[in-house]
């Protein structure tokens, strides 16, 4: 039986926001690496990394990351990966762990068996912090791995909520609206438009020769100027409603974004529910256009169509990992608000069956119906073969994972990327048969907006 350690912990009270506070303490520059992850109350902040877990073309690998010999790596390459990912969490020599990490929407191919592409990056990749930071109505609570941080980084997180505090009262110098113009709304509606509008053509003739019944078509827009992507996500989550948001930097790639949505949320009870969002209009300023266009949306029988077929899919695939007759609707076509667009928004619920876990829930419902298409296996094939680039993360997820068998895993949609000097934006659409390239072009600008005109530029502070 493995000895294991437990993390060191202390909470106190803390006045500050805390989005402003978890950013911060991102920002500053303590580890390498990090992930905020925004789920109801509470944001995670995971500093540094004690052990990893990646999953790539060639099995499920553990590393202890701070030791130096073999001995403290392990790979599993003949197991099927949700195995190996469990048998790999399984070997974690701490208790009271949680892991973030991020799942690529190629991570599909090798639940699927679909070939592809993997690509370079991890299709899973997990961590365990060595700081863990939990921020929760006016309560911090510091997690470390070694006793002479839990000092250190109390006073740090002190530090930061007594300047933040300092900055609330002296706003003589702060910018009115730091958020340049960075994407004006020509460059949304033009960059690749025409590409996409030939893509959506393309996808409206297979669904309609039967091959599939729909499919989510997506476009890349480049960021043409240096972005602060710290101060994009404070920025950008002021101004949105999403169902998580999170910011993460693993070293190579950075983003930043406000989901709409979460693809799998399941408690240490093994209870757990899906929310598949399908169907969108623009959401402005003005609250009686909204309203027409929220009555516009749920009259409209090619938007109902599609949500319908994407709720009928969760509900099966939830169906083989849960209880008989444990899953149920319980939220069904409801107008959910999310920054510029509101959605029909539906809630799926149900109860893990004996011996299966929260890893057997994420492979049937993984990627996101909302994200890939119906039947998922090929919709995933024709993006694979249509898109000319890789998703990545795009429409992958950010998810926590923790030792008692809880999961959530918010789906990456609503974000900003960036890699080195150069930085993207994307967004798609649902593709189904009564689909028009002109109207699924806008519904991808109007998404676009959530992100875009929140956008920082490096050297601007919020």
């Amino acid at each position: 039986m493995l000895c294991r350690e437990s993390y060191l912990e202390r909470s106190f009270s803390v006045r500050a926001d805390s989005l402003e506070l978890a950013a911060r303490l991102a920002g500053a520059g303590v580890y390498e690496t990090y992930v905020v992850y925004e789920r109801d109350d509470e944001w995670g902040v995971a500093l540094g990394t004690a052990f990893e877990i990646t999953v790539d073309a060639h099995g499920v690998h553990c590393a202890d990351v701070h030791c130096a010999d073999r001995k403290g790596r392990r790979s599993w390459s003949d197991a099927d990966p949700i195995s190996a990912i469990e048998a790999a969490l399984a070997s974690i020599p701490l208790s009271g762990w949680r892991a973030y990490g991020t799942a690529s929407f190629e991570f599909a191919y090798v639940l699927h068996d679909i070939d592809g592409d993997h690509g370079v990056e991890p299709l899973l990749h997990l961590c365990i912090p060595r700081v863990e930071i939990r921020l929760c109505r006016g309560t911090a609570t510091v997690r470390v791995l070694a006793a002479d941080e839990l000092d250190k980084m109390v006073e740090l997180v002190t530090s930061l909520d007594e300047t933040i505090a300092g900055d609330r009262g002296d706003t003589s110098d702060a910018p009115e609206n730091p958020s340049s113009q960075l994407m004006p709304a020509a460059v949304l509606e033009t960059s690749g438009a025409a590409k996409y509008k030939e893509l959506v053509r393309v996808a409206t003739q297979e669904i309609a020769a039967r091959k599939l019944k729909k499919v989510i078509a997506s476009r890349v827009v480049p960021v043409p100027s240096q972005v602060d992507i710290v101060a994009t996500y404070v920025a950008g989550r002021r101004q949105n409603s999403p169902a998580r948001s999170f910011l993460v930097d693993r070293g190579d790639l950075k983003l930043a974004g406000f989901s709409p949505e979460t693809v799998l949320e399941v408690n240490a009870e093994g209870r757990l529910a899906t929310q598949p969002l399908a169907g969108t209009r623009a959401l402005v300023s003005d609250e009686s256009e909204n309203a027409r266009l929220g009555a516009e949306l749920l009259s409209d029988t090619k938007e109902l169509a599609e949500h319908a077929i994407s709720v009928k899919l969760a509900f099966e695939e939830l169906g083989y990992v849960c209880e008989d007759g444990s899953v149920r609707v319980c939220e069904f076509m409801s107008i959910s608000r999310r920054g510029t667009v509101q959605h029909l928004a539906s809630r799926l619920a149900g109860v893990l069956k004996s011996g299966k876990s929260a890893w057997r829930a994420f492979q049937v419902l993984f990627p996101a119906v909302t994200a890939s298409g119906i039947p998922k296996r090929e919709a995933v094939d024709w993006i694979r073969r249509h898109e000319t680039e890789g998703r990545s993360l795009y429409s992958g997820a950010v998810l926590t994972v923790s030792d008692d068998g809880a999961m959530d895993a918010a789906l990456i949609l609503r974000s900003i990327f960036q890699r080195g000097d150069s930085a993207w934006l994307r967004a798609g659409a649902g593709i189904v048969e009564q689909s028009t390239p002109d109207r699924e072009l806008q519904e991808t600008c109007e998404k676009l907006k959530c992100v875009a005109r929140h956008l920082v530029a490096s050297g601007c502070a919020v």
